[in-house]
């Protein structure tokens, strides 16, 4: 009865610590997942003196979308890209649809949206609204924003801005 007893003891405290880091690790999910939706935020208000607080100085963006720029490696260029964007698209904006979290990264699938007003080398402006889906992935890295990989269709946001095919090449 004594063995029963000391076995029952056991299972309980283990289960109570599984319970613990169980709720730990999903705590660590959900604040990773809120940095994720802070930081969009900050990009939609324009408020890149903030990202600092959030985005670690050293912070690495990947990207073979942009390909004049497929690696970034600070904060301070991936600012100055946000901007270089901005004189493209004013009203610019980022939903997020999904956030999906694991150990110190976080997955979003988004929608980026906006008029195209300013030129977009080597296009002039359509003044066309667009909106493309994109995903990103972000490492956090002790509490901060540390790299970033982000992919979207590029062709599929020209022919929605009505700049692919390009035009000597539909008119035949």
């Amino acid at each position: 009865m004594k063995k029963l007893t000391s076995l029952s003891l056991a299972l309980i405290i283990l289960s109570i610590l599984l319970s613990a880091c169980s709720n730990s690790n999903e705590e660590h999910l959900i604040k990773n997942k809120e940095l994720v939706k802070k930081f969009t935020g900050f990009l939609n208000n324009k408020q890149f003196d903030s990202l600092s607080s959030i985005v670690k100085a050293d912070f690495k963006r990947h990207s073979q979308a942009t390909a004049e720029m497929p690696e970034l490696n600070s904060l301070d260029e991936f600012i100055q890209l946000q901007k270089g964007f901005l004189s493209s698209f004013p009203d610019q904006k980022v939903t997020i649809k999904k956030l999906i979290a694991e150990d110190d990264e976080v997955a979003a699938y988004a929608t980026y949206s906006g008029t195209n007003d300013g030129p977009m080398t080597p296009f002039p402006a359509t003044h066309k609204y667009a909106e493309l889906n994109f995903i990103g992935i972000f490492r956090i890295e002790e509490g901060k924003i540390a790299e970033m990989w982000v992919e979207w269709d590029n062709i599929a946001f020209l022919k929605e801005l009505g700049l692919f095919p390009p035009p000597s090449e539909g008119a035949n």
